[in-house]
């Protein structure tokens, strides 16, 4: 049996659960306008980095209104230590300007509202509606696919393909919390340079340990 038969796939779920029960998303966030500018700021850097910027520029910025009228030069000094500061500073304005503009200030709760807006994509946009709005979302972050394909959840290598096997493999109630797991198991265990296969509860399932480690 393969970890892509959906019974071992559950079953690959189930064991993660066990080993991270306090699994979440790792971004500090009271809000979905929080999330969602967090999940832009988080982009090719880590949530830890980030959990250390975000309340001064909340606390300053409080809005989507307010950080769409900050100066920009103050947004880029604030963002600064969490890399491509002028490129974040731009993005997280444009939603800021979006969501005031023309969703009266409040974030939208639909993947294709979140879309539209400029600097929002698919994996950002299933970050906010999956923790933020309870909706069931396979988020694809560095961690789910590098985690999914050792694991052999996953073949495909473009977020959005990893994304669609996903969704088609694994229980669709369980979309969200399968992302928080991974992620999870990423960061803790199935780390990128060295993963820690003797701790792994899962790898008597995992196509990466059968092929390189046993």
């Amino acid at each position: 049996m393969s970890p892509r038969d959906p019974d071992e796939a559950r079953t690959v779920l189930d064991k993660l659960e066990e080993q991270h029960p306090d699994a979440r998303i790792w971004l500090d966030y009271e809000s979905p306008f929080q999330l969602l500018v967090a999940t832009i700021l988080a982009a090719q850097c880590t949530d830890e980095r980030v959990n250390k910027v975000t309340p001064k520029l909340f606390e300053k910025y409080p809005t989507p209104s307010a950080l769409a009228d900050a100066e920009p030069e103050e947004v880029q000094e604030m963002v600064r230590s969490t890399g491509f500061y002028r490129r974040k500073t731009e993005s997280i304005q444009k939603v800021s300007r979006a969501i005031a503009d023309k969703h009266g200030g409040d974030v939208p709760d639909s993947r294709g509202e979140l879309t539209d807006m400029s600097g929002v994509g698919r994996k950002t946009a299933n970050v906010v509606l999956g923790n933020a709005f309870g909706q069931e979302a396979v988020a694809v972050d560095t961690h789910v696919k590098r985690v999914s394909r050792r694991i052999g959840l996953t073949g495909e290598k473009k977020a959005d393909r990893i994304e669609k096997e996903l969704q088609e493999l694994l229980p669709s109630d369980r979309w969200t919390r399968a992302s928080q797991l991974l992620t999870t198991h990423g960061r803790r265990i199935c780390t990128s340079r060295s993963p820690d296969c003797d701790a792994c509860p899962v790898s008597k399932l995992c196509d990466y340990y059968r092929e390189e480690i046993a």
